[in-house]
C-alpha cells in the first residue's frame, strides 16, 4: 500500500490492500459512523471511485448490475444492523443471479456481539441475517487475519457457483494497528486440466437428429458464447436461452428462438426432439411452466454447480465445471466427427422462431412498435436493464434481440425496484455505453431516489418510465383470483417534474410515434434521461396479459 503520509497500518487499510489487489475500481455504498474508517482508507489510498448510493439497498443492485456488465467482482460498502439489514433483500437477487459481489459491513464493537445490550445500530444476529441472504457470510473476530479474511471472501464470491459473500467488520477493530501482511494464493489461477470426455457422450451428440441446446447464464459467466456459437454451428442444434442467457448467442442467428422455452410451439418441438445440451442453467420455474416443460431422455447438462443438475430435470450425461473449458473440449473433440442432422430441423426451427415472435407481436401490439424503436436505435452493444413490470415481462424479455453478452440485466429474483439501482451500476461500468432502463412506475419508486445518484455521477442513463399509475401484475392477477384488487393502484408525483428535479432531462409520451423520437433524443444527448410512457393514452395491448390459470387457482382459498 502507497502509505505516503506514514499512517499506522491498520485494518481498514488492509480491506482497501486487498479490494486494490483483486483489481477493484469502484466501491458503492452508504456512509455510516460504523464504516467511516474503511471509506476514510479508501480515500486516502486514491485508488478506489466510491459511489455514494442514496439506500444500502439500491447500493447492493448498483454493485450487482456493475459485475453483470463486466464480469468483475461487485464490491458494496454498508452500515451495521439496520444498514446490513437494508442490503439483505438486494443480496438475495444477487444470490439469485449468482453475482459475484463482496459485501462489507460494519458490525458493533467485538465485545458487544451476541450480548442484546442495545449497542447502537446492533442486530440481534446479523451473521445469521447476511448468512441467509448470501452465498456464505464472515464475522472478522480477529484484526490480523483482516488481509486472509478479505482475500478468502473475495476468492469465495468467485467460485462457482457465484454469489455474494458478506464479511461484518466490528467497528473496534477496524481502526486497529495492524503488521502488514502478504498473502499469495497459489491455488487461485481456476484452470481445468483437459479431460478427455467419454465416446459415447460424443456419439450422442453426433448422432442427434434433432438437437436442442439451452444456453443459460452460465455460457455468460464463463466468457463462454464463442465456443457456444461454434459448438452450434457444428451441430446445427436449435438453442433457446433462458433469461439469463440471453446474449449468450447473438439472438439474430437464426437457430436461436430465444427465451421462449415455455411457449407451446417450443415445448412441440422439445417433444421432437432427441437430445437436449443444458449449459448453465438451473431452469427456473417462470421459464419452464413450473418445470412441466417437456425436454428429451437424452439430456447432456453442463454446469459449473453441481447442486444444479438432476435437480430440476434428470440428465443422462452430468458435466460438472467451467462452461468455456468444457466446451472447447467438446468441439476439439467434434471437429473431425460428421453430425446426422436431420436436414429438414433447421427449416423447423426458423418456422417456429418466426411463429413465437409473430404470435406474440401481436398479442401486445401496439407495444411491438416500441421494441422495434429500441432495437433500432440502441447500438448492438447496449446494455438492456429491466426491472420487474409488465412490459418487461411480456415483450422485453422476448421481443428485443440481444446480440452479445453481458448486454442484458434483469431482476432474476423477481424484486421489484431494482432496476434503476442497476442500470447505474451497469452504466458506470462503462460510461461511453448506452444503457436503457426499462421499468414500471409501481416498482419504481421503490428506489427512485437513486435517480439522484445518477445524476450526481452525470450518468448518460436513460430510463423509461411505463406509468399506469401502479402495480399491474398484481392488479391482473388479484383480478383474476378474486374479483377486485385491493393497495395496487398507487398515488404518484409528476414523474417529469421528480426527474427534472433531480437533474434528469424529461419527455412524456403518448404514442409509438412521439416515443421513437423521445429515444432518438435520449440516446444521442448523453446526460441522464427519462422518457414516461403514458400507457393509458398509448392504449391496451391487443389481447389481455395472461397467467395459466392453474397459476391463477394458486391464489384462491384452499389451494
Amino acid at each position: 500500500m502507497n502509505n505516503t503520509d506514514q499512517r499506522p497500518f491498520t485494518t481498514a487499510d488492509a480491506i482497501v490492500e486487498q479490494l486494490i489487489k483483486a483489481g477493484v475500481e469502484v466501491v458503492y455504498g452508504i456512509v455510516s459512523i460504523h464504516n467511516m474508517p474503511i471509506y476514510d482508507a479508501i480515500v486516502r489510498n486514491g485508488t478506489i471511485r466510491v459511489v455514494p448510493a442514496r439506500g444500502e439497498s439500491g447500493a447492493v443492485n448498483m454493485a450487482d448490475g456493475y459485475a453483470r456488465a463486466t464480469g468483475k467482482l461487485g464490491v458494496v460498502l454498508t452500515s451495521t444492523g439496520a444498514g446490513a439489514g437494508n442490503a439483505a433483500g438486494s443480496l438475495t437477487e444477487s444470490w439469485n443471479q449468482g453475482t459475484p459481489l463482496l459485501h462489507i459491513t460494519g458490525e458493533v464493537a467485538s465485545h458487544y456481539i451476541g450480548k442484546g445490550q442495545r449497542y447502537i445500530h446492533e442486530a440481534k444476529d446479523q451473521l445469521s441475517m447476511m448468512e441467509g441472504a448470501s452465498k456464505k457470510a464472515h464475522v472478522l473476530k480477529k484484526a490480523e487475519q483482516t488481509s486472509t479474511l478479505i482475500s478468502e471472501a473475495i476468492a469465495e464470491a468467485l467460485q462457482p457457483p457465484l454469489g455474494p459473500i458478506t464479511v461484518s467488520i466490528p467497528t473496534d477493530l477496524q481502526t486497529m494497528i495492524i503488521p502488514e501482511s502478504t498473502i499469495i494464493d497459489f491455488d487461485g489461477n481456476g484452470k481445468q486440466a483437459e479431460t478427455a470426455l467419454p465416446d459415447t457422450l460424443i456419439n450422442k451428440m453426433t448422432e442427434a437428429k434433432r438437437p436442442i441446446i439451452w444456453a443459460g447464464g452460465g455460457v455468460i459467466k464463463a466468457n463462454a458464447s464463442q465456443e457456444l456459437i461454434q459448438l452450434v454451428e457444428t451441430l446445427q442444434a436449435a438453442v433457446v436461452t433462458s433469461e439469463s442467457g440471453k446474449g449468450s448467442i447473438p439472438e439474430n442467428n437464426p437457430l436461436c428462438i430465444g427465451n421462449f422455452a415455455a411457449d407451446p410451439a417450443v415445448e412441440a418441438l422439445f417433444d421432437k426432439s432427441d437430445l437436449l445440451i443444458s449449459i448453465g442453467t438451473h431452469f427456473r420455474g417462470e421459464e419452464t411452466n413450473d418445470w412441466a416443460t417437456p425436454v428429451p431422455s437424452e439430456h447432456i447438462g453442463i454446469n459449473a454447480d453441481p447442486e444444479a443438475l438432476n435437480l430440476n430435470y434428470e440428465t443422462t450425461f452430468g458435466l460438472v465445471g467451467d462452461a468455456g473449458q468444457i466446451l472447447k473440449q467438446l468441439n476439439k473433440q467434434l471437429a473431425d466427427q460428421e453430425v446426422t442432422i436431420d436436414p429438414a430441423f433447421a427449416e423447423e426451427v426458423k418456422s417456429v422462431r418466426h411463429q413465437v415472435r409473430t404470435e406474440l407481436r401481436n398479442i401486445v401490439s401496439p407495444y411491438d412498435q416500441f421494441a422495434d424503436s429500441m432495437r433500432e436505435l440502441m447500438p448492438d452493444n447496449a446494455i438492456l436493464v429491466r426491472d420487474v413490470t409488465i412490459p418487461a415481462y411480456l415483450w422485453g424479455n422476448k421481443l428485443i434481440d440481444i446480440y452479445e453478452p453481458r448486454t442484458s440485466i434483469f431482476a432474476s429474483g423477481g424484486g421489484i425496484g431494482q432496476g434503476l439501482p442497476m442500470a447505474i451500476g451497469a452504466q458506470i461500468a462503462d460510461e461511453n455505453r448506452v444503457v436503457v432502463l426499462m421499468a414500471g412506475d409501481g416498482g419504481f419508486m421503490v428506489n427512485a431516489g437513486e435517480l439522484a445518484t445518477a445524476a450526481q455521477e452525470n450518468l448518460p442513463l436513460v430510463v423509461i418510465l411505463f406509468h399506469d399509475g401502479g402495480y399491474g401484475i398484481l392488479r391482473y392477477l388479484q383480478t383474476a383470483a378474486y374479483g377486485r384488487t385491493s393497495a395496487v393502484d398507487l398515488d404518484y408525483p409528476d414523474y417529469k417534474k421528480l426527474s427534472e428535479s433531480m437533474g434528469f432531462e424529461a419527455e412524456k409520451v403518448t404514442s409509438p410515434d412521439t416515443f421513437k423520437v423521445a429515444l432518438e433524443k435520449a440516446i444521442t444527448r448523453r446526460r441522464p434521461s427519462m422518457i414516461i410512457v403514458d400507457m393509458e393514452a398509448v392504449g391496451p395491448t391487443n389481447k389481455h396479459y395472461e397467467e395459466s390459470e392453474s397459476y391463477i387457482d394458486s391464489f384462491r382459498p384452499g389451494n
